[in-house]
């Protein structure tokens, strides 16, 4: 049975008033609360597919942003982003680009996955940079498009707000 996902209109204004940012948070907050921060299998199927897909976002925004695709990786998400149809979905949001960048990516997490996912140390981490450079212009591709994304994903939550959560007074 699916979450009832709420976000108070006072709220959902404010968040507006402080840019796009703020707006997806809203949503991404109000989401993630209503399954307590716990993203499972079994939280997963109380989400709709948009829901699954603006948290999928922001978890691939704040990993590439703060380590690139390999932490994104490295940390256990690889397979959520690309053993999903998430690039799917973006693109029929409209973001076509972020859609190709992925499948892009896809192809080397599948060659690469196996040592990336390894645990490792610290040390052992950074040199995993050195040894996969193929991941950095997918980077610095994603760095440079992020806000255009995000903005786009904040326009695509505009036009579908209830697919994301119902707006209460």
């Amino acid at each position: 049975m699916p979450n009832k996902v709420t976000v108070s209109d006072a709220a959902l204004r404010q968040a507006a008033e402080e840019g796009m940012d703020a707006f997806v948070d809203i949503f991404v907050d109000a989401i993630n609360a209503s399954v307590d921060g716990e993203l499972t299998a079994d939280t997963m199927a109380q989400l709709n597919a948009s829901q699954i897909t603006l948290l999928a976002y922001r978890i691939l925004r704040d990993e590439v942003m703060d380590g690139g695709f390999i932490q994104l990786i490295h940390n256990g998400y690889g397979g959520f982003i690309f053993l999903n149809p998430f690039a799917k979905m973006v693109k029929q949001w409209g973001i076509i680009e972020l859609g190709r960048l992925l499948s892009k990516v896809h192809s080397n997490y599948k060659k690469y996955r196996e040592e990336i996912e390894k645990d490792c140390t610290d040390e052992e981490f950074m040199s995993l940079f050195e040894r996969f450079p193929v991941f950095d212009d997918f980077d610095d591709t994603f760095v440079e498009h992020e806000e255009e994304w995000t903005a786009a994903i904040a326009q695509y939550i505009d036009g579908h707000i209830e697919e994301f959560a119902e707006i209460v007074n």
